[in-house]
């Protein structure tokens, strides 16, 4: 579910659930809780990566397990994920993603969640909430303070999926490497960071949590709202549907 081991003074957290697309369902998001909790208080480890097994870093919500759920229970599900990702922002050690394959919906969320991002240039970046009928639930804020407002509400309206190339360009990602370095140089991005003073390293993350991180929960708040508005409308119970949803 989610693997973890560690590289000197790196945690490295690895999402294994490839027969659901690595995508964000409870249990893995209480994995997720538990380590950065515990990390955060752990001397041992510096700095955390995170990364997944193929065939990509992350395909957003798990729909299927969605499908279980009512709206009011989606909704509570979502506003779950976003306070868990949102607790990134705040854990004073630097959080890397290592982004390969694909990054879709949440799976965007999360890795815009992260302090620093590494991606290919083939990788496909892609937030399909708005085709679906809804507003993604949470991490707009994240995604507008990355890559400003303008551009983050043209990769939410999703009209065409982005490569790591273009990615990186817009600033969404941070370092563009070869496929096959991704995971690697993430945890060289960690390692450099964990051979700095620590309590500058922290200090620095204490300093800018409250302009990357400042009105996110806000945000998210608005945006779960809007994404249960949104469930009711005719063209998103028909996605919904197809999932197995009674809608």
């Amino acid at each position: 579910m989610l693997n973890r081991r560690k590289q000197g003074e790196v945690a490295i957290l690895t999402i294994d659930r490839s027969n659901r697309r690595n995508a964000l369902g409870t249990e893995l998001m209480q994995a997720f809780s538990d380590a950065f909790a515990e990390f955060a208080y752990d001397d041992s480890v510096a700095t955390i990566v995170v990364s997944a097994t193929a065939p990509g870093f992350c395909a957003g919500s798990d729909l299927k397990e969605l499908a279980t759920m009512n709206i009011a229970e989606m909704c509570h599900h979502e506003a779950e994920t976003a306070r868990i990702v949102r607790a990134i922002g705040f854990l004073e050690k630097p959080v890397i993603a290592a982004v390969s394959g694909f990054a879709l919906g949440g799976g965007v969320g999360l890795a815009a969640g992260c302090d620093l991002i590494v991606t290919h240039p083939q990788c496909r970046w892609h937030m399909p909430e708005v085709p679906n009928g809804w507003l993604p639930p949470w991490a707009l804020a994240s995604l507008a303070v990355r890559v400003g407002p303008v551009v983050a509400r043209r990769l939410v309206w999703a009209s065409e999926p982005i490569t790591g190339t273009e990615a990186h360009d817009l600033g969404l990602a941070d370092y563009l490497v070869p496929q096959s370095d991704v995971e690697s140089e993430a945890i060289a991005v960690a390692e450099r960071l964990a051979a700095l003073p620590r309590a500058a390293v922290a200090s620095t993350k204490r300093f800018f949590a409250p302009l990357v991180n400042g009105n996110a929960e806000a945000s998210d708040m608005l945006a779960n709202r809007i994404f249960a508005e949104n469930c009711s409308d005719e063209a998103s119970k028909a996605t919904l549907r197809k999932f197995g949803m009674k809608v």
